[in-house]
């Protein structure tokens, strides 16, 4: 008895070949083939692309939010004074600090003083925010002691104050130059409250990453904020910063616990969740949209197959007539279709991983071609469009592109399988 031969042999493959490359006049689908396979390549290509760059984007903008910024921000839920005005100080900020640094998880709690001013040089004036902070505090936020662009000398921040790079930008400053610093809230006279006015020497400018942080923010000495905003020996807020910001929320009622009765706090979460559930939300739907591109180009497989079986109608009756099984010509044309589509999933996974490594490249070269201005950050926040490889993007990008070619590949197969070999090769 002949033994039956092992799905896939050799011999299924080399028929397989032959059909991939027969040409046109042969009654091979070589154009369809090509057609199959740039259309899964590019689909993949851009799958893998899209991918990289929300992941990118996200990781970006997260590292830039906690770089420069408190995971976590304890305030007082205030008192109301004689004068019906709420009083929201922290006066045992110091007391509170040590509390709660001393919680599992948290890696540092910093008193701040927070205001809104005027900074002035020569003619050009900007609105800035000021944050009073100790220098030591300064220096543990990565985004500002750690910035990938700066300039001066963080060491003598107690001579002076720190300068987001568009704040200096916008009133033409650099370090070593004094700029004015006007207070709506300053002195108080007989006459009521008059500005409070003060000059600073600039001595460290830096770029956080974020648009809108470099734009209006500038970092004053604690002690000194203090006595410009008329805060002595009481804080605005507490800064806290944990060892996992992305667990923030497991972290808010141990804070609390230890803030005290009169403690509030809100996290990064709070103030960038909206935006971080819009990206989410944008992920799934774009993930979807290319999925379907991706079904689509897998379609054009169907296409050539179809085309493929049609034109190899007389081989299929020869080769079911000299005893090839139902299963070993499915396998025959299965082979012609997956392997289209593995190779246009190669090809697209290997252009889209080289997209996402040289994408600065890439994106200076297209604002080059465009005349620039092409990634504006006022809008988006960030510098730069980033790109960030995840393996298991990729392996979700090539699962789809895979799975959804075998499963188109079956259909025709399976056709030219259940040919009847006599209706076949009657008109042959």
């Amino acid at each position: 008895m002949d033994k039956t031969p092992p799905p896939f042999a050799p011999f299924e493959w080399m028929i397989a070949w032959r059909y991939l490359r027969a040409r046109r006049a042969e009654g091979g689908v070589s154009v369809m083939t090509w057609i199959s396979l740039i259309g899964i390549t590019l689909a993949v290509f851009a799958l893998i692309a899209t991918l990289a760059v929300r992941s990118g984007f996200r990781a970006e903008f997260v590292s830039t939010i906690l770089g420069a910024n408190a995971h976590a921000t304890v305030t007082s839920a205030g008192e109301i004074d004689p004068l019906g005005n709420v009083n929201r100080t922290i006066e045992d900020y110091e007391a509170m600090a040590k509390r709660v640094a001393e919680v599992p998880g948290v890696t540092r709690a910093a008193p701040l003083i927070r205001g809104q001013v005027l900074v002035t040089k020569g003619g050009q004036s900007s609105g800035a925010e000021v944050l009073g902070i100790s220098e030591a505090d300064l220096e543990a936020l990565p985004g500002i002691a750690q910035a990938d662009d700066f300039a001066g000398d963080l060491t003598r921040f107690g001579e002076g104050i720190a300068l987001g790079s568009g704040v200096a930008r916008q009133i033409g400053a650099r370090v070593g130059d004094r700029i004015k610093v006007t207070s709506p809230n300053g002195l108080q006279t007989a006459m009521g409250t008059s500005p409070r006015v003060s000059s600073y020497e600039v001595v460290y400018i830096f770029t956080a990453g974020r648009w809108d942080i470099d734009r209006v923010r500038i970092y004053m000495p604690f002690a000194e904020a203090q006595s410009f905003f008329n805060r002595e020996g009481v804080a605005d807020e507490l800064e806290v910063m944990v060892t996992d910001p992305e667990q923030i929320d497991s972290e808010v009622m141990p804070i609390l616990r230890a803030a005290g009765e009169q403690a509030m706090i809100y996290t990064w979460r709070d103030y960038a969740g909206g935006f971080l559930r819009a990206l989410d939300v944008e992920d799934n739907v774009m993930f979807v949209i290319l999925s379907i591109l991706v079904l689509i180009a897998t379609m054009n497989i169907v296409s050539g197959l179809i085309m493929l079986v049609k034109n190899k109608g007389r081989d299929i009756g020869i080769l079911r007539t000299i005893g090839l099984s139902e299963a070993s010509v499915l396998r025959v044309f299965f082979i012609c279709g997956a392997f289209t589509g593995i190779i246009g999933t190669a090809l697209g996974v290997v252009l889209g991983c080289l997209f996402a490594i040289y994408i600065d490249p890439i994106f200076s070269f297209v604002n080059y071609v465009a005349g620039g201005g092409v990634w504006d950050p006022s809008i988006r926040g960030i510098y730069a469009l980033p790109a960030e490889l995840h393996l298991d993007d990729v392996l979700k990008a090539v699962g789809l592109s895979l799975g959804l070619s075998f499963f188109v590949t079956y259909f025709p197969a399976r056709r030219a399988a259940r040919m009847n070999p006599v209706e076949a090769l009657r008109y042959e």
